[in-house]
């Protein structure tokens, strides 16, 4: 069985030393793996196809942006991430937002999230937004194209944009 998904988290377990490795598939086939739990298997991790060329670039901006304006670059990024719009919509109950939160910001810095109340009582509007490691390439476009714009604002020196559009063609 071939799968393809992201390590989303790596961890040491000192007591049995042995590491753990946490994979993300973004979609439900528990029901397809459940007949392999316990049993040795052999993972080849490699790079997937996709170029990361855009998002290093659109982090090299914005550590340009993060020296001019003294602002972290973590804090930029989300800023972007927000402003790009690609998010999903969760009505939750109220009790369960602050899990909910955690489970999605574990995913990933750019898996943020901001909320309002619910028309219905009990419950929260969550809006979920994804990261750009889940961006397609009008969406790492848009992401790219801003943070552009704010450099030039900025008096920051960008590459010429066919350079750049070369760099989106590239994305996945």
């Amino acid at each position: 069985m071939k799968l393809e998904g992201k390590i989303n988290n790596i961890s040491y377990d000192i007591a049995n030393d042995n590491t753990r490795i946490e994979f993300v598939i973004p979609r439900d086939i528990t029901s397809s793996l459940e007949k392999y739990i316990g049993l040795e298997v052999n993972l080849e991790l490699k790079k997937g196809k996709r170029s990361n060329n855009a998002n290093a670039y659109l982090w090299v901006l914005i550590g340009e942006l993060q020296q001019k304006l003294k602002i972290p670059k973590e804090e930029i990024y989300t800023k972007y991430v927000r402003e790009c719009g690609v998010y999903d919509v969760y009505c939750t109950k109220n009790e369960a937002v602050e899990a909910f939160k955690e489970w999605w910001h574990d995913r990933g810095l750019g898996w943020v999230c901001d909320t309002q109340p619910s028309k219905f009582e009990g419950f929260t509007n969550i809006f979920a937004y994804r990261g750009t490691s889940d961006y397609d390439k009008e969406q790492m476009s848009v992401i790219l194209s801003n943070v552009v714009e704010d450099c030039i604002e900025q008096d920051i020196p960008t590459q010429k944009q066919e350079d750049i559009d070369r760099l989106i063609e590239e994305w996945k």
